[in-house]
C-alpha cells in the first residue's frame, strides 16, 4: 500500500504541475480483480477500489496499519460504481447495486467482496478512517440517500446531491461520504468553492467516457492550480485548500471527509470573484 505525504500551504505555491499531480491526485488504483489502497498521511485516510472479477477479494490488512485486520481500528465506506456486487461482513451478505453504498464500522473482521455478473462486474470505491468505537453495519441505498438538487443551467452547476453517511443517516465516527451528479449541460461544482479547517476531504470523479476531463481547481482562494483528472481518478484536499472542478461534460463525483466534526455545513466560503 503506497503511503502519501501531502504537502503544506508553505511548499504549495512553488512546486510543478508534476509534483501537484504526485502529491495530491492518486490515480490508476481501480484495476480489474485487484484491491488496490493508497494510505494518506492527512487525517490518515485509506482509499482506492475493490475490484472483484471472477473471483471474489478478501480485503486484507497491510503492514503500514499494524493491525490484525483491516477494520480493528477504522471505519470504510463502500460505494458501487459499477455493476451490481455483493459485500460480506462476517456471515451475513450485502446486495449492492450501482449507486449503494455500505458502511462498515470498527471491528469486523472478515469483508469480501464479489461481483454478481463477471461480464458487468462491481467496483467498489472505498474510503476508510481511523475509529476510536463502532457502528452498526449499514446499507444505504440511492434512493434513500436524500436527494437534493441545487445550482442552475444558467449557473452551468445544476446537479443534485446524495448523503449517503453522515449525521442524519448511516453513522459513523467520523467518516461522511456523498455522492453529486451533475445534470447533462452542467459542467461546475461545488459552486461556489470553500474551505474546512475542521474536515480534509477526498473527492473520486466518475461516470466520464475515456476522452473527458475534470480540471480539478485546488490551492488557497488566492492562489489556485489545476489538476486534470479522468475517471476513477482520486484528489485529496488538504483543509486550507478549496475543492471544485469543472468538466468538458457532466459527470459525478463521490465526496468523503475526515476529521474534527461532520457536520455538512460547516465550511468556509470562498466567493467566485475572490479566486486568483
Amino acid at each position: 500500500m503506497k503511503t502519501v505525504m501531502m504537502a503544506d500551504p508553505v511548499r504549495y505555491p512553488r512546486m510543478t504541475t508534476k509534483e501537484i499531480r504526485e502529491t495530491f491526485l492518486l490515480d490508476g488504483l481501480c484495476a480489474a480483480g485487484k484491491i488496490q489502497l493508497n494510505y494518506v498521511d492527512l487525517d490518515r485516510a485509506v482509499v482506492g477500489f475493490a475490484a472483484p472479477g471472477r473471483s471474489s477479494l478478501a480485503l486484507p490488512t497491510f503492514p503500514e496499519l499494524r493491525a490484525a485486520y483491516f477494520t480493528e481500528r477504522r471505519e470504510l465506506g463502500a460505494l458501487n460504481v459499477g455493476g451490481n456486487g455483493t459485500i460480506r461482513v462476517g456471515g451475513k451478505s450485502y446486495e449492492l447495486n450501482n449507486l449503494d453504498v455500505l458502511y462498515i464500522g470498527r471491528g469486523n473482521e472478515e469483508v469480501t467482496f464479489e461481483s454478481k455478473d463477471k461480464s458487468s462486474p462491481a467496483f467498489f470505491y472505498l474510503l476508510s478512517y481511523p475509529a476510536h468505537t463502532s457502528y452498526p453495519v449499514t446499507l444505504v441505498r440511492k434512493d434513500e440517500a436524500n436527494p437534493t438538487t441545487i445550482g442552475s443551467a444558467e449557473t452551468c452547476n445544476h446537479r443534485t446531491i446524495f448523503k449517503y453517511i453522515h449525521l442524519e443517516g448511516a453513522r459513523s465516527c467520523q467518516l461522511v461520504m456523498g455522492v453529486t451528479h451533475l445534470h447533462e449541460g452542467s459542467n461546475w461544482n461545488t459552486m461556489p468553492p470553500h474551505t474546512h479547517m475542521r474536515r480534509s476531504e477526498i473527492y473520486m470523479y466518475f461516470n466520464l467516457p475515456a476522452d473527458a476531463r475534470v480540471m480539478h481547481f485546488m490551492g488557497p482562494a488566492d492562489e489556485t492550480r489545476h489538476i486534470v483528472m479522468a475517471d476513477k481518478d482520486i484528489v485529496v484536499s488538504p483543509g486550507w485548500s478549496i475543492h471544485a472542478g469543472s468538466g468538458t461534460r457532466a459527470y459525478s463525483f463521490c465526496w468523503g471527509m475526515g476529521g474534527e466534526n461532520q457536520d455538512y455545513a460547516d465550511m468556509d466560503p470562498a466567493p467566485v470573484e475572490t479566486l486568483r
